[in-house]
């Protein structure tokens, strides 16, 4: 399905939550404990892959610079060496490879796109926009693919997505967001009670939808399995080191220099660290909690027997999947966004926001009451100020980048390496004609109106929720940040 219009942070969890921290520097081993239950799994799996490769020991030279190892980065890598297998690639990254959004996020491998079909035709034209949306569909079926193909055991599971309608205002979104899908090529479909708790049985539904165009899976283990891969094959990843410029030909870090041909920037919500970008995307955080490992009998009452994704038609968004361990994790918005697009480790944990989502999830599933929850995390998305994620190279100068993914980036940072790897190859294929290509967001405003307006947004969503849960109605707030949002 199409995301509902009208939220104040309007991405889904493809590429949820990113931590990070505003120093160079290899993050402590201890650090990475904690740092989501993903990296928990990996690290209790094993304990080396918390350690950070060496970091870059002087100039060095490349055919292709990836500048940030988080999906973005290594799906580019991937795709680079699938083309030519001579290619000299060097990855370069201030902290682990996926440190941030790539191995904290929601765990879902959506054809979710932050630009609706029907605004992507507005810009593009309807023809641009269904390649787009068929592009994103098949991109879920790529990333399985690889994953089976080079024995990436990432808990991938082609569950598809279930959307909770829990009051009438909720039921009117979810209907015209399935409406909207069927005009585009999307295949969704309405549920009624019963039909609904064919997937998930939750408190108080009304009716939802079903579309299956999403696979859960465990994303830190993707991207440790996707570092294996691209080892394995000559690319050099370099950890604990920081870009501090990106030029033509040069990545200019401070740990020596990176020469190269084709220089790509893959650094998302620390985008705006980098010189020149402070306005690029805005870091908007995004908070999960995860429940300790349910028994069968809370399996029975729940559902979600084929791994199904899950949220509901709130303007604030919540999302959540039953993990390949039988837990529940659950994420949303609400954390603030901080003034300066500053992103800090401290701003990863907000404890109201965490109690909330706590609340939230027991409210939908109240078989969970009492029952030890083990994890929470957050950290930032990227967002660009048409939340247009986009993808380019600038031929003459061999600068690139992808990104602004606006929290559906699990998916579509595959479908960004495999457009990156044509571009700088110079493959003629249907994915460079795509609309996404070349598209150059906006900048945000300067602070303070910068802070004002995102958090008049987040604030606006929530009291869209409130206003709908109180009168039954579709919030006219919430149809205003539709089309503020580009919906």
């Amino acid at each position: 399905m199409t995301p509902p219009a009208g939220s104040g942070a309007p991405g889904r969890p493809g590429g949820r939550a990113g931590g990070g921290r505003s120093t160079a520097g290899p993050a402590a081993r201890e650090d990475l404990r904690g740092l989501s239950l993903w990296w928990d799994q990996v690290a209790d799996e094993d304990p080396g892959a918390l350690v950070p490769r060496p970091p870059l020991d002087g100039d060095t030279t490349a055919d292709v610079a990836v500048v940030g190892a988080g999906l973005t980065g290594l799906w580019t890598a991937y795709y680079l060496l699938e083309a030519d297998s001579s290619l000299e690639v060097v990855l370069v990254e201030r902290e682990v490879a996926g440190y941030g959004a790539s191995g904290r996020n929601g765990g879902w491998c959506s054809a979710l796109f932050p630009t609706s079909a029907a605004a992507l035709a507005r810009r593009h034209g309807r023809e641009g926009a269904l390649a787009l949306r068929a592009a994103m569909r098949d991109t879920v079926v790529e990333v399985g693919g690889v994953a089976a193909a080079e024995e990436i055991d990432c808990g991938f599971a082609y569950g598809g997505t279930v959307t909770l309608a829990r009051s009438a205002a909720q039921l009117a979104r979810v209907r015209a967001s399935v409406a909207e899908d069927a005009a585009w090529g999307d295949e969704s479909e309405l549920l009624d009670a019963p039909g609904f708790a064919a997937h998930v049985r939750a408190a108080g539904v009304v009716g939802g939808a079903f579309t299956p165009d999403c696979a859960r899976l465990q994303p830190a283990r993707l991207v440790r399995g996707l570092v294996r891969v691209l080892e394995e094959r000559g690319v050099r990843l370099v950890e604990g080191t920081r870009a501090l410029r990106l030029s033509p030909g040069a990545v200019v870090t401070d740990h020596g220099t990176v020469r190269a041909r084709h220089v790509l920037r893959a650094t998302e919500a620390w985008t705006p660290d980098l010189p020149g970008s402070r306005r690029a995307v805005a870091p908007v955080y995004s908070l999960m909690v995860a429940t300790a490992p349910l028994p069968a009998a809370a399996w029975e009452e729940i559902g979600l027997e084929r791994g199904q994704t899950f949220t509901d038609g709130r303007n604030l968004i919540v999302y959540g999947q039953r993990t390949t361990d039988d837990r529940i994790a659950f994420g949303g918005r609400g954390a603030p966004y901080h003034l300066g697009s500053r992103v800090r480790p401290s701003f990863d944990r907000d404890e109201a926001v965490f109690a909330h989502l706590r609340a939230e999830l027991v409210a939908l599933l109240p078989v969970l009451r009492g029952v030890d929850m083990t994890h929470a995390w957050g950290g930032p998305l990227a967002v660009p100020r048409d939340w247009h994620a986009s993808v380019g190279l600038d031929r003459a100068t061999g600068l690139g980048w992808a990104g602004g993914y606006v929290g559906d980036g699990v998916a579509t940072t595959n479908l960004a390496g495999r457009t990156l790897a044509d571009l700088v190859t110079g493959a003629d294929s249907e994915l460079v004609r795509l609309p996404w290509v070349d598209h150059r967001s906006p900048d945000w405003e300067r602070e303070p109106l910068r802070w004002a307006g995102i958090t008049a947004g987040l604030r606006g969503a929530a009291l869209a929720d409130r206003v709908e849960d109180r009168t039954g109605r579709p919030s006219r707030v919430a149809a205003l940040l539709g089309r503020l949002t580009g919906h």
